[in-house]
């Protein structure tokens, strides 16, 4: 069968076509020239046809994707020795201290940790890639952890760190060596700095690491439920890249004993505004930082989401992540659409009618955007710059009988639903829920 008999047949199996569908577990990098690089697992509904080696895409504004082939040539032998694996998942790709780019890859196969996590080696993002071998390796029934999941963190001194984990024993950190990019100590297989109990099955998956030079702590976002279905986002911060990582209320990302639902500060689950796509299970984040127009650091998060009405397929969505007055990330309830998209015409009045979600922590149902009266503390007029604000919702949109007060972050956003530039928020209130809204009702 040629490639036009199985595109005739199913234009899903042609990557020309895909643009960001069919991309799971995605990292984005920049390249020197400018060129961003999404690296992805080999997950597509025609796998048949389609290779296995890391998919690649490239883009010139993170808002259109271009496929660009596979970055290995299958899996390399030591991990498909290792594992069984017949294609490579979660890749993570890094700029390295000696201007080389290193990525690591998982080789492993659904609901075993028989895992092993890879390393490739590059001058650039484009390649070409040179596998280096074993970096993490787990066996079933030698141990706890399992070694898929790869994430990269540089700490303040300069050092790297390798977290990885995904459901059986948790989330696992481990130093690496500065030069190598293997573990500093042969055979090490970590620390645990997030689990989750049995009664979930250790549903936690997808850790990444961001540190934040503005106040010194390190935030740990992770993924919790199925990802098939119920994925959400959830964070927790630390002063140390190896923890211990607390939520919002203090309780430790180990925690066992407390209630499955209630660990973990849930910034981003499943939602739907209102005439708009129904976005299903979002989860398995990175974070793009870069320099804004402004020389400041802005940052991306990075993660695929389900299309409600078929959730065999899904996409990857990128979307500015912010910080709120107490240092705590938000997210934007708009997936990012360009910076001209996103520029507002005029200034405008952030009091109003907004169109606003509410994350429950102990709830994985698809949240429907609602209409609520939105008030600010000190009155405010936006043209969509990121500015810090005390937001007030009323009509105790939450059921708790009191107000709603949340440190937020206003900025610029595209309405797909109206199809125009809108301001939206992102923030949490003083129970440590997250919050977001989009400004107006819907056309």
């Amino acid at each position: 069968m040629t490639t036009a008999d199985i595109t005739s047949a199913d234009p899903s199996a042609d990557p020309a076509a895909w643009g960001a569908r069919h991309a799971h577990d995605p990292t984005v990098v920049r390249d020197d020239n400018g060129t961003y690089y999404m690296f992805s697992t080999d997950s597509v509904a025609n796998s048949e046809y389609i290779p296995t080696g890391v998919h690649v895409r490239t883009s010139d504004d993170l808002v259109e994707w271009t496929y660009a082939g596979t970055a290995l040539d299958g899996v390399p032998g030591p991990a498909a020795v290792w594992s069984g694996a017949k294609g490579l998942w979660a890749p993570e790709v890094v700029r390295w201290e000696s201007g080389d780019w290193h990525m690591y890859y998982s080789a492993s196969t659904f609901g075993s940790n028989t895992s092993a996590i890879g390393l490739a080696v590059a001058p650039s993002p484009s390649g070409p890639w040179q596998d280096r071998g074993l970096v993490v390796a787990t066996r079933s029934g030698q141990h706890s952890q399992n070694a898929i999941d790869a994430a990269v963190t540089v700490d303040a001194d300069g050092a790297p760190w390798l977290t990885y984990g995904s459901f059986f024993s948790g989330i696992y950190i481990l130093p690496l060596d500065r030069t190598s990019g293997l573990p500093l100590v042969e055979g090490d297989l970590g620390a645990v700095i997030a689990r989750r109990p049995n009664s979930v099955e250790g549903a936690v998956e997808g850790a990444f690491i961001l540190r934040r030079p503005e106040d010194g702590r390190y935030v740990l976002f992770a993924s919790y439920d199925s990802l098939f279905s119920s994925y959400n986002v959830r964070v927790a911060v630390a002063d140390a890249v190896t923890g211990p990582y607390r939520d919002f209320h203090g309780r430790l990302m180990t925690d066992l004993d407390a209630p499955p639902g209630s660990v973990g500060t849930k910034m981003l689950g499943s939602h739907q505004f209102d005439g708009g796509t129904g976005w299903l299970a979002p989860g398995h984040n990175s974070v793009l930082t870069q320099d804004g127009p402004d020389g400041a650091p802005e940052h991306f998060m990075v993660h695929h989401v389900r299309f409600a009405a078929d959730p065999t397929e899904h996409v990857v969505q990128l979307r500015r992540l912010f910080f709120n007055s107490a240092g705590w990330p938000v997210v934007s309830p708009q997936p990012f659409a360009g910076r001209e998209s996103e520029t507002l015409p005029s200034s405008e009045h952030v009091d109003g009618t907004w169109q606003v979600l509410r994350f429950d922590p102990e709830s994985t149902d698809l949240v429907a955007a609602v209409a609520a009266e939105v008030a600010i503390e000190v009155p405010m007029v936006s043209d969509g710059t990121p500015a810090p604000a005390r937001l007030r919702i009323a009509g105790e949109p939450d059921g708790s009988g009191g107000a709603v007060e949340l440190d937020a972050v206003v900025f610029g956003a595209w309405d797909p639903v109206r199809g125009r530039p809108a301001l939206s928020f992102s923030g949490i209130d003083q129970r440590g829920v997250a919050w977001s809204g989009t400004r107006g009702g819907v056309s």
